[in-house]
């Protein structure tokens, strides 16, 4: 099962989800701030990181953005607000996922699930490595590179990638993406999808032009090109 490292300030809700983990046999440390849980990473070496939104002194969307400097490790944001702004600030620093609490535990392991599962085998018959413009897009080993060059993508940018690339030119609804990717589709969270985009976009479009790889199909969704076009 996968370690997880839980960064939670309310000691309730700490002991809370740290006891139903692992009765579900899952390795767990737990941190009660930002700090703390930024000194464990390099000795626990956690698969995931559950992270409060709301810390004291470092704040998660703080830590989120600190480890995505040096790490493309899963992160799921756990929110006591599900509408709040900070939640897509959250998504914009580079978290993959979010909680609202209070949340049972079932539903916290769905998420860890989703978030870590990975998507099968290359379709028969298709390249080891496609090539998309710039892009190479590795599905056995689960890679990207652009122009040669390794592109750190969190597991939503590589998840949301691989889909869209596997049917170019096929425009995809928000809803069906989440359904997809983040595996469930309550229509409230397309706003997980449209932060990945934007950082993807980040990754591998071409600074100052417009997106290229993925477009945006207005009033519909996203398609991933064909290459060439422009939208």
């Amino acid at each position: 099962m996968p370690r997880v490292l839980l960064i939670e300030d309310d000691p309730s809700i700490r002991e809370g989800v740290r006891l139903g983990l692992r009765r579900r046999g899952h390795e767990v440390t737990t941190a009660g701030t930002g700090e703390e849980g930024l000194a464990l990473l390099r000795g626990f070496r956690p698969e995931l990181v559950l992270l409060d939104l709301m810390l004291p002194g470092i704040n998660g969307v703080e830590v989120c953005r600190r480890l995505r400097e040096t790490s493309q490790i899963p992160v799921i944001m756990l929110t006591a607000r599900g509408d709040d702004v900070d939640i897509v600030v959250g998504l914009e620093a580079g978290a993959d996922d979010y909680i609202v609490k209070p949340a049972r535990t079932a539903v916290v392991e769905a998420r860890i699930r989703a978030v870590l599962r990975r998507l099968g085998d290359p379709a028969p018959g298709r390249p080891e490595a496609e090539l998309h413009g710039e892009l190479a897009v590795d599905r056995a080993g689960l890679t990207v590179t652009r122009n040669g060059e390794p592109l750190p993508l969190a597991p939503s940018e590589l998840k949301l990638l691989l889909h869209l690339s596997a049917a170019p030119g096929q425009v995809f609804s928000r809803r069906r993406l989440l359904e997809h990717v983040w595996e469930h589709s309550y229509h409230a969270d397309a706003r997980l999808v449209d932060a990945c985009v934007r950082r993807l976009r980040l990754k591998i479009e071409e600074p100052g032009s417009a997106p290229r790889y993925i477009q945006t199909v207005r009033g519909f969704g996203y398609r991933f090109g064909p290459v060439g076009e422009r939208g």
